[in-house]
């Protein structure tokens, strides 16, 4: 997954890191790598934290990426990071996360949701996202209620209105038990 990750942020650096003058040309890739490692670690800290709903919610498209509180939290730790490591002041880094973040999380979500894009899936994010403690997991056959060969849609009605138990119930407390928590 973080392949893919640093290949979406390479994707949507152009004025966010490559184009802007508070980044120096020959610090671009060490930026957008350590952009890539932010967003990762925002959102392992997330799924630690037990909010897995709001990365799912995410993930499935089902919660704009404006509207998500596990992106507001991510986007204030990935600006942090940067205006840390390259010496930015805050609004600097958090101009360059208002510009890169929505096009990174946006493609990763149509990636996600993409049945002819193999490349990445919900298990695999999870998988990278706990370090291999979700593999083996058929997300798929866990959430495919309807039988229909997608998750997605099943996974999506879990997450909406009067299912918030169903999701507690199921997949909350698996993702809790891989964190310690009940």
């Amino acid at each position: 997954m973080f392949e893919t990750l640093v290949q979406l942020v390479k994707d949507h650096a152009g004025d966010a890191i490559i184009n802007n003058p508070a980044i120096p040309n020959e610090k671009n890739d060490e930026a957008i790598q350590h952009a890539s490692k932010s967003i990762v670690s925002g959102l392992q800290g997330e799924l630690a934290s037990g909010n897995a709903k709001d990365i799912i919610s995410l993930l499935t498209g089902k919660s704009g990426i404006g509207q998500n509180p596990a992106v507001a939290k991510i986007s204030g730790d990935v600006a942090s990071g940067l205006a840390e490591k390259f010496g930015l002041n805050s609004s600097q880094a958090a101009g360059m996360v208002a510009s890169l973040l929505p096009g990174v999380l946006g493609s990763l979500v149509n990636k996600t949701n993409d049945p002819n894009d193999k490349s990445i899936d919900l298990g695999g994010i999870f998988s990278s996202l706990t370090g291999g403690k979700s593999s083996g997991i058929d997300f798929g056959k866990m959430l495919d209620k309807d039988g229909d060969g997608s998750s997605m849609d099943d996974l999506a009605g879990m997450l909406s209105g009067g299912a918030k138990d169903a999701m507690k119930g199921q997949l909350g407390d698996m993702l809790g038990g891989l964190f310690g928590k009940k």
